[in-house]
């Protein structure tokens, strides 16, 4: 089994551009320029999506352009149209939970409140393979909205980017489907403070 779609969670705009709320966004921004993969609007799978190798493997990209409460019906059409298979797919989107610089990955399990999986989750299941990335929590619930919606400090950034190079590093082992190794590396990255 292997990823065939990786899938960055965000909200489309200039003004969310930089958000928090974009951090799946900033992968796939990564990812196509790693391996040299262009990104292009397609309207009929609702968002920005390109086609290229990884390690030798086929994959495709997409950046949703429905606002994260409605990711699904980006994700959906573009898995259906391919026959990509939930197992199939990995996510990347951020995570409250885990501070800004680790990182976590993830197959199956709830939404844990994330409206992006929220929405997901019944189109395709949840057997889908999760790349958490951590942005840390304001410490209050009432925050929570302005703070994912708002732009990390700079030192944020500097540790969301490094363990966003961490991943990336590990897709050749994702790509294999040899996810136990892959969770040790990147659930093992600690950020340097």
């Amino acid at each position: 089994m292997t990823i065939k779609l990786i899938v960055g969670l965000g909200n489309p705009g200039n003004e969310y551009k930089d958000t928090r709320h974009n951090a799946g966004f900033w992968f796939i921004d990564k990812v196509a320029d790693r391996f040299g993969i262009c990104l292009n609007h397609d309207k009929k799978f609702r968002g920005d999506v390109g086609r290229g190798k990884i390690f030798g493997q086929d994959i495709r990209l997409l950046k949703p352009d429905t606002f994260m409460n409605l990711s699904g019906m980006a994700v959906a059409p573009l898995a259906k149209f391919y026959n990509i298979q939930a197992d199939e797919i990995l996510i990347a989107h951020d995570e409250l939970d885990i501070g800004a610089g680790s990182m976590r990955l993830k197959t199956g399990g709830g939404h844990g409140g994330h409206n992006g999986l929220k929405d997901i989750t019944p189109h395709i299941g949840a057997n889908f393979h999760r790349l958490r990335i951590g942005i840390g929590h304001p410490g209050h619930a009432s925050k929570v909205s302005g703070w994912v919606l708002s732009k990390p400090s700079s030192d944020d950034l500097i540790s969301i980017d490094r363990a966003l190079d961490c991943a990336i590093e590990h897709l050749k082992i994702i790509m294999t489907g040899d996810f136990d190794k892959a969770r040790n590396g990147i659930n093992g990255f600690k950020p340097i403070s």
